[in-house]
């Protein structure tokens, strides 16, 4: 088995022990659903990780000697802009908490805008860089099917997170 093949099995393994409690609890005919397993956001992310990188095997066609790069590439790029966006969260809070306030000081208000402006440049720079990188390991053909897979990719996650929110149950007092 090539290692490419192996390295998707594995991801596979790994998607399917983590949707276990799920595929057991969903055969069971519990009245309560506060009986449910909770995954942790983080569970979640990984799961859609891995199964985007198994997914965008088969939509770029990526050959034996292309996968073990890309999937270091791709998962840099993955990981810069979630470490980005979390950056971008924090500035916003701040900037949100001080705006908040009946007497703002405005020396802080500026510094947590220039944040926020800093970080917006930081991530442009930085996701381009892992874009870039993600890009010399493939052909024209496959940048194209790449960003496309990417959007169908962001649409299918909140797809499911706004399913989630759906099926989640009322709070109860």
């Amino acid at each position: 088995m090539s290692s490419s093949r192996i390295i998707i099995v594995l991801a596979l393994l790994a998607l399917g022990s983590a949707l276990d409690p799920y595929l057991a609890s969903a055969q069971q005919t519990s009245p309560n659903p506060d009986d449910a397993p909770s995954v942790s956001p983080a569970e979640i992310q990984r799961m859609f990780d891995a199964y985007a990188l198994v997914q965008a095997q088969e939509q770029l066609k990526l050959g034996e000697d292309q996968f073990p790069q890309f999937l270091v590439r791709f998962r840099t790029l993955q990981e810069v802009r979630r470490r980005l966006q979390g950056e971008r969260i924090r500035a916003l809070q701040t900037l949100t908490r001080l705006s908040r306030q009946e007497k703002a000081d405005d020396a802080e208000l500026r510094e947590a805008l220039k944040t926020v402006q800093d970080v917006d440049a930081r991530a442009a720079v930085e996701i381009k860089k892992a874009s870039d990188a993600v890009n010399q390991i493939l052909d024209l053909g496959q940048q194209v099917r790449f960003r496309l897979f990417e959007e169908l990719m962001e649409r299918r996650k909140i797809d499911l997170l706004a399913r989630a929110r759906q099926n989640r149950p009322k709070n109860r007092p």
